[in-house]
C-alpha cells in the first residue's frame, strides 16, 4: 500500500462532499463542510482536515452530530449575544455565527458572542480570518466537550481538551496576523496523524497511562490512554483553564468533568469578541503602529536554519500556496478510514478514490 496519496484540492473536495451528502446534509452544508476541511489541509493543518471525516460520521450515526442545523440566538442584547449551535456541523455553525457577530460589531463597534453546543468548529483560525477580512479584530476562547486528552500542569492524567484560542488582527496593506493555537503542546489531530503515519512525537508533548513521558502517539489515540501536556508548562495550563471557563462555563455549553469516554461527538463552546478598530477612535494610529511594529519585528536578522522572521499566519499562507500547486498529502491509513466512512453511508470505496483522484 502507498504510504501517501497526493490529491488535488478540487477533486478531493468533491469526494468529501459526497460523503457528507450521503450522511444527510443538504448541498450547501456538504459544500461548506468540505471546503472548510480542505482549507485546513491546504494551510498545513492536516489535524483539522479531511481526516476528521471518519470521526464526524461516527458522531452523526451516534446522534451527537445533527445535519442541517443552524445557530439559534438564545439571548439578544445587541452587542452581547448568546447563540446555540444545536449540535450542528461546526463548519456551518461557525460560519453563520461569525456572520451574526460581524454584523453586530459593525453596528455597535464591538460584539461579544457566547456560542455553545456547536459540533467541532474545526480550525478556529478560519473564523478569525472571516472577521479580519471585514476589517475586525477577533479574539476567541474555545473549550472541547469530548474525551479528555490533556493533563493539567503537575497532573498525571487527562482532565480537559486541547482548548484552543485565536487572535486575528488586520494589518493595513498586508496579510493579517492570525494566531491560532491549541493550549496543549500539540493538537490532538496531529497525534492521530503521527499515529497513522507510524511516526513518533517530539519529547515533552505526551505522557503514557502511568503519567510517564513518552513519544509514542498511540497513548493519545488508543487505549490505554495517556495524556497530552499543555504548552509552556503552567502558562499553557492557565490558558487552557481560562478557555474552559470562558468557552464552556460562560457560554452555557458546559465544562468537561466526567469520566465518560464513550461518545464520539466533539462539541465546542466559544466566547468570541469582535472589535471594529474604525470605531475605537484610534484607527489611524492603530493602522500605522500595527504595520510599523510588524515590519520592525520582521527586520530581525534570521538565526541559522531560518530564512526569515515570520508572524502568525505566514506559515499557513505559504503552505497553502505550495499545496494548491503540488496537491494535498493524505497518508494511506487516513485515506482508508475516510473511504470506510463513506462505505458506512452506502458509498463505494473505489468510487470515492476515483472521484478524489479526478479520474
Amino acid at each position: 500500500m502507498e504510504k501517501t496519496h497526493i490529491f488535488k484540492s478540487e477533486p478531493l473536495k468533491k469526494a468529501i462532499e459526497a460523503i457528507v451528502t450521503a450522511g444527510g446534509s443538504d448541498e450547501r452544508e456538504a459544500r461548506t463542510v468540505a471546503e472548510n476541511l480542505i482549507t485546513a489541509n491546504l494551510t498545513g493543518h492536516d489535524s483539522h482536515g479531511v481526516g476528521m471525516i471518519p470521526r464526524y460520521i461516527e458522531a452523526l450515526q451516534e446522534g451527537g452530530l445533527v445535519a442541517n442545523m443552524h445557530p439559534q440566538i438564545k439571548f439578544d442584547g445587541g452587542a452581547l449575544i448568546a447563540v446555540d449551535g444545536q449540535a450542528g456541523y461546526g463548519q456551518v455553525i461557525g460560519l453563520e455565527a461569525t456572520e451574526i457577530a460581524i454584523d453586530r460589531a459593525r453596528q455597535f463597534g464591538v460584539c461579544v458572542m457566547a456560542l455553545s453546543n456547536s459540533h467541532h468548529l474545526c480550525r478556529i483560525g478560519q473564523w478569525a480570518e472571516q472577521a479580519v477580512s471585514q476589517g475586525l479584530i477577533s479574539l476567541s476562547f474555545v473549550n472541547v466537550i469530548s474525551r479528555s486528552i490533556v493533563a493539567p500542569f503537575g497532573g498525571s492524567d487527562a482532565r480537559f481538551g486541547t482548548n484552543p484560542m485565536t487572535i486575528g488582527i488586520p494589518l493595513e496593506g498586508q496579510p493579517p496576523f492570525i494566531l491560532d493555537m491549541a493550549t496543549s503542546g500539540v493538537a490532538q489531530g496531529k497525534v492521530r496523524v503521527a499515529h497513522n503515519k507510524g511516526e513518533t512525537l517530539a519529547p515533552g508533548l505526551l505522557i503514557d497511562d502511568k503519567g510517564r513521558p513518552t513519544t509514542d502517539p498511540r497513548y493519545g489515540v488508543i487505549e490505554p490512554y495517556g495524556a497530552l501536556s499543555t504548552f509552556g508548562l503552567h502558562k499553557g495550563y492557565g490558558l487552557a483553564v481560562a478557555c474552559e471557563l470562558l468557552g464552556g462555563a460562560l457560554t452555557g455549553g458546559g465544562t468537561w468533568h466526567t469520566e465518560d469516554r464513550s461518545k464520539r461527538r466533539v462539541l465546542n463552546g466559544m466566547l468570541t469578541i469582535l472589535i471594529d478598530p474604525q470605531k475605537v477612535g484610534t484607527a489611524p494610529d492603530f493602522a500605522r503602529e500595527a504595520v510599523e511594529f510588524v515590519d520592525w519585528v520582521k527586520q530581525s536578522p534570521p538565526t541559522e536554519g531560518n530564512d526569515k522572521v515570520r508572524i502568525a499566519g505566514d506559515p499557513e499562507r505559504e503552505k497553502k500556496a505550495a499545496r494548491l500547486a503540488d496537491g494535498i498529502p493524505v497518508d494511506a491509513t487516513t485515506w482508508q478510514e475516510i473511504q470506510q466512512a463513506g462505505v458506512k453511508l452506502g458509498l463505494q470505496a473505489e468510487a470515492l478514490h476515483r472521484m478524489a483522484s479526478g479520474s
